[in-house]
């Protein structure tokens, strides 16, 4: 994508952080610290909303972000990330993040200590999934994960 498109803002300053910093949480050699790193070439652009209706990606360095916050045991900073995406809905449409924010925003809190806050969070999720399947299985996590908060 770099070489095919190097004059794309969305390319270079969304697609493409966002994708090394995915890589770089999913691999054996794991870093978290790494992929924050990555993405903040997309923090002056993450909350724009691009001129076609077409891509709601704007959020997803900030989901990413959220992610690599929690992998490494940054509660506060995570909730932070995950809230953006709960306050800028519009901007994240129907994307599946705008739901995943919350779970993201239920463990963050969870791990920074405040368990008001974080079944909060999962009820709020729980609400919004309140007809998903319920088989799917990160429901099934966060349905077990809001139980033990009980």
């Amino acid at each position: 994508m770099e070489k095919r498109f190097p004059d794309d803002t969305v390319v270079g300053f969304n697609y493409l952080p966002t994708l090394h910093a995915q890589l770089l949480l999913n691999s054996p050699h794991r870093s978290p610290e790494r992929a924050v790193q990555a993405l903040a070439v997309a923090s002056p652009y993450e909350l724009g909303v691009p001129g076609s209706s077409t891509f709601w990606t704007n959020l997803y360095p900030v989901y990413v972000r959220g992610q690599a916050f929690l992998a490494s045991h940054q509660g506060a900073q995570a909730a932070a990330e995950f809230q953006k995406i709960v306050d800028w809905r519009g901007v994240v449409g129907n994307e599946p993040i705008g739901a995943l924010a919350h779970l993201g925003l239920a463990r963050s809190y969870a791990l920074a200590g405040d368990p008001a806050k974080s079944r909060a969070a999962y009820t709020a999720l729980l609400t919004l999934w309140k007809d998903a399947d319920p088989n799917i299985l990160i429901l099934k996590q966060a349905t077990s994960e809001f139980a033990k908060l009980q």
